[in-house]
């Protein structure tokens, strides 16, 4: 690494591993644990998702507790069934291409694919191992972040954090390749190799003036989404929209909405969106990173929110709401590592 690269990385903290992040904080997640005699005390923080949506939990056990109508139509689809099958299977459910594929239990976008073509789809029904989606590709314009807790009880939340993401994009200026314009992207410079391996085909292609290539249609911050603040926007009719939502799942009490909607006034009046993913306790609050906060305004964020799960998690224990034992947790955890390392060396190895 060069000594820009050096500098860049220290002066952005938010291209840091998560361990270097989060390591001088951990003491006070260990607070948590000592204090509610349990390392899985946030299992009871969301009682209806697996693990309380820490991480591991199914996309469809999501979907299920989600209004009709509210999420994009989606197909489960297992790996080991006959193409021919999936084939028939889109036909008989009315879909048309373009779609998103991603897999029913997933992490940071690995393995998240927007299919053009039918081969698209056979290629990625043969590599992927694991169960998955097939959904319709939501074409709202606008794709936001709704960070939102509710204390067990009460009929009114908060909503912590409202972002709106962008893509990762080049710009084409008629002369430059589309490895120059790669090597010339300081928001990619540490994922040169994953995106000349992606990119494999067009790396030689000039991009014409104005035209936009899209290098990731995940917008995950980890897949290199970028994350623009929306706080000015918070208000009433915002919080009554997830008021509403979290009501009606009645168990979704601490996490993050990812949306896509028409517009902010649209999803204000409840209309015009679609919940691609609700993520539990889990989720980071990125509106951590969209801010413009220094490393230690982001800790003030995360230490604000972990604060919130303990207290709403021990809420539901008084209430009845069991915490998973030690080696329930043990074992669930380590299955889930499992899963996501397989997902995470397949999204590098597949030229989808």
């Amino acid at each position: 690494m060069n000594i820009q690269n050096i500098y860049y990385r220290l002066t952005h903290w938010e291209t840091w591993h998560y361990l270097a992040k989060y390591i001088p904080i951990m003491p006070v997640w260990m607070w948590y644990c000592i204090k509610a005699r349990s390392l899985w005390f946030f299992t009871s923080s969301n009682p209806s998702l697996t693990f309380g949506g820490f991480e591991g939990e199914s996309k469809r056990e999501m979907y299920d507790q989600l209004p009709p109508g509210s999420y994009p139509r989606s197909i489960y689809i297992t790996p080991d069934i006959a193409f021919k099958a999936v084939e028939e299977i889109i036909q008989s459910h009315n879909f048309i291409f373009p779609f998103v594929v991603k897999p029913d239990v997933g992490m940071m976008g690995f393995m998240f694919r927007k299919i053009s073509c039918i081969r698209d789809l056979e290629l990625y029904h043969t590599k992927m191992e694991v169960d998955y989606i097939i959904q319709e590709f939501i074409t709202y314009p606008l794709e936001v972040s709704v960070f939102y807790y509710r204390f067990p009880g009460e009929q009114t939340g908060t909503i912590s954090g409202f972002i709106k993401k962008e893509f990762l994009k080049v710009k084409g200026n008629g002369q430059l390749t589309l490895l120059q314009l790669i090597q010339n992207y300081d928001r990619v410079r540490f994922r040169q190799e994953e995106m000349k391996l992606k990119h494999a085909a067009n790396l030689k292609k000039i991009i014409p003036p104005g035209e936009i290539y899209y290098l990731s249609f995940a917008l995950n911050l980890s897949r290199g989404g970028k994350l623009v603040s929306l706080a000015d926007e918070i208000d009433g009719k915002l919080l009554k929209v997830f008021d509403d939502l979290s009501l009606y799942t009645k168990h979704f009490y601490y996490g993050r909405y990812d949306i896509k909607c028409a517009s902010i006034d649209d999803l204000k009046n409840g209309k015009n969106y679609s919940i691609l993913e609700y993520n539990g306790c889990g989720a980071e609050p990125h509106h951590a990173y969209g801010n413009g906060n220094s490393l230690i305004q982001a800790y003030d964020v995360f230490l604000h929110h972990w604060k919130v799960l303990y207290k709403i998690s021990q809420c539901n224990k008084k209430k009845g709401i069991r915490q998973w034992n030690f080696n329930r947790g043990r074992r669930f955890f380590y299955n889930s590592r499992v899963h996501f390392k397989k997902l995470k060396e397949l999204d590098y190895e597949q030229n989808l």
